[in-house]
């Protein structure tokens, strides 16, 4: 729940990264959510996500679903999950042990200009918790992030973590420009799986792989 005195989200940032777990997959919402974890730890293994607000959670459920093995954070804005808030019941129903959400609660509509949201105390913990999700609380301290990232892999279940922060409507300039074309292909090349090839009129398939070829025996002659 937003609070009166509130970290801001680099002091969260910086955290995480110093916390991140080995091999984790990094999926973030558009503006400062990308624009800042760039600046602070970009790596080919994080989905910067551009135009699609409220669909980080989505992704990130796949992401986890397709790649068990790995841990995934995803880091989604309050406004933005608001406007897909069905996604918690779908999580809370597969319930990936491997992601950890991240919800900064800002209180307001950061990457659309800063309006503020019409219940900005909402308790997102507890909602979560109503939608199936039990690991589910509110942090008010970047240092308390710390501990729960060192023990997500204890967790039996997906983790949510709502992050009391303070709006931060200045954009921040990443370093990289945040090509989706771009983002896609280097976060595909990390996780090991072919290029996805569009064809006309709609469609598409996986582009091949060239094929392995034993290496070539020299004969010697007599």
């Amino acid at each position: 729940m937003v609070t009166a005195a509130r970290p801001t989200r680099a002091a969260y940032y910086r955290v995480l990264a110093a916390n991140l777990p080995s091999r984790a997959l990094v999926v973030t919402a558009l503006g400062n959510a990308s624009y800042l974890w760039a600046s602070l730890h970009h790596a080919p293994e994080n989905f910067y996500l551009e135009d699609a607000m409220g669909l980080t959670l989505p992704l990130a459920l796949g992401v986890a679903i397709a790649q068990p093995e790995r841990p995934v954070v995803a880091i989604e804005g309050d406004g933005a999950l608001l406007m897909h808030m069905g996604v918690l019941v779908t999580i809370g129903a597969v319930n990936p042990a491997n992601l950890t959400i991240l919800l900064i609660q800002n209180g307001v509509h950061g990457a659309s200009g800063g309006q503020p949201l019409t219940n900005a105390n909402l308790d997102l913990a507890a909602l979560a918790r109503a939608s199936g999700i039990p690991h589910a609380e509110n942090l008010s301290h970047p240092d308390t992030l710390g501990q729960r990232m060192q023990s997500a892999g204890n967790r039996d279940g997906v983790g949510v973590l709502v992050l009391a922060t303070e709006p931060d409507l200045e954009v921040v300039k990443p370093p990289l420009a945040l090509d989706p074309v771009e983002t896609k292909h280097r976060f595909a090349t990390a996780i090991g799986v072919p290029r996805y090839l569009p064809t006309l009129f709609g469609g598409g398939t996986l582009e091949p792989v060239a094929p392995k070829h034993p290496p070539t025996r020299r004969v010697r002659r007599r």
